[in-house]
């Protein structure tokens, strides 16, 4: 359990930010400038709240009103920043000894044994960092950090620096970590592909608030916190599992708690459960069920509330059995059709982005 009320000025940017989750990984989600870094930074104890309180599985960081602040070495808190910031002196080996020293052996809850096989750091442990890639670097300052047993781990924009390839890697490092250690992550960013694949929770960020919490289902679904957040438009999270294949056509097919979704067989086996992110820009509505369409995917909803946007275009809440989905459609095919709520339509999904493997 994680609870933090907080706030603090930092020159002209005011932060009033305040939460509680219990979760393996909470995800602090907005973009660049919203406060996610100024509040991981007070977690950590690296500034300090004007007022409020943090408190990490029932021991008290920060208390204004009671005069608690822990320093950052008393934190028992790993922070592990968008640069790896390893000492370029040292071997990996070496870098990963330090981490240890910073608790006391009695303290110490994690192997470094055990941290060098989870993150596959066996090749390097002689060498120094920069002979390393810049995923290799992440993955030895992730295990610096947890070689330190903190109550929490801190990840700040850990994947900003990297490219596709080895940002999948450094996931599935982390995935890893989330499901064998279950040592408890804020994880910090701005790139909704991260969040959805990984984390419990989601605490949107946007000029130093809380604009939404929750699941990402529920956190990232909601219309209007899309736009706080990413430009990519409206969007809807489903939880879905693979029902079954179709090794013909290369396809699988994916149940969720309103229907199913036919998808490109990604390899997933049978029973597997997924995330399902769909952009509203990829819903197309009609009154009656099409025919003779390459489209897939239509499913059978309706609409909960249909909303302006800033351009020619509303965006439409539905309702597919207890799962939201959102169409964005122009305000004149709306008018058209005279869509309202309560109206019963034919949602045709265009692409379906899986984002995270369970």
């Amino acid at each position: 359990m994680i609870e933090v009320d907080v706030a603090l000025r930092r020159g002209t940017f005011r932060l009033e930010a305040a939460f509680s989750a219990e979760a393996r990984v909470v995800a602090l989600f907005g973009r660049s400038g919203a406060g996610k870094s100024t509040l991981v930074n007070a977690i950590a104890g690296l500034v300090r709240p004007e007022r409020g309180r943090i408190v990490v599985d029932g021991r008290t960081l920060f208390d204004a009103g009671l005069g608690i602040d822990l320093p950052p070495e008393a934190r028992r808190v790993g922070y592990v920043f968008q640069d790896a910031l390893l000492f370029p002196h040292l071997s990996v080996a070496a870098n990963l000894a330090y981490g240890e020293r910073l608790t006391r052996a009695a303290d110490r809850y994690i192997e470094r044994d055990r941290v060098v096989s989870l993150l596959g750091l066996a090749p390097f442990l002689d060498r120094r960092p920069a002979s390393l890639s810049g995923g290799e670097r992440q993955r030895v300052a992730i295990g610096r950090a947890l070689l330190a047993s903190p109550r929490l781990l801190l990840l700040d924009e850990p994947l900003a620096s990297l490219d596709a390839q080895r940002k999948g890697e450094i996931l599935d490092y982390i995935e890893r970590l989330r499901d064998e250690l279950r040592v408890p992550v804020v994880y910090v960013s701005h790139a909704v592909e991260e969040v959805v694949r990984l984390a419990d929770q989601v605490v949107v960020i946007a000029s130093g608030r809380v604009a939404a919490q929750g699941s990402p289902v529920e956190a990232l679904s909601r219309p209007g916190v899309a736009a706080l957040a990413s430009d990519d438009g409206e969007a809807a999270v489903l939880e879905a599992r693979v029902a079954g294949r179709d090794k013909r056509y290369g396809l699988a097919i994916l149940a969720f708690d309103g229907g199913e979704l036919v998808v490109p067989d990604l390899g997933t086996a049978a029973g597997q459960s997924l995330r399902v992110r769909i952009l509203a820009r990829d819903v197309s509505l009609a009154l009656e069920r099409p025919t003779r369409v390459s489209i897939q995917n239509v499913l059978e909803a309706r609409i909960e509330s249909i909303g302006q946007t800033k351009d020619a275009s509303v965006d439409v809440t539905l309702r597919v059995g207890a799962s939201a989905l959102i169409s964005r459609i122009t305000r004149k095919a709306c008018e058209e059709l005279a869509l309202a709520p309560g109206s019963r339509v034919y949602a045709m999904v265009k692409a379906v982005s899986l984002e995270r493997r369970a």
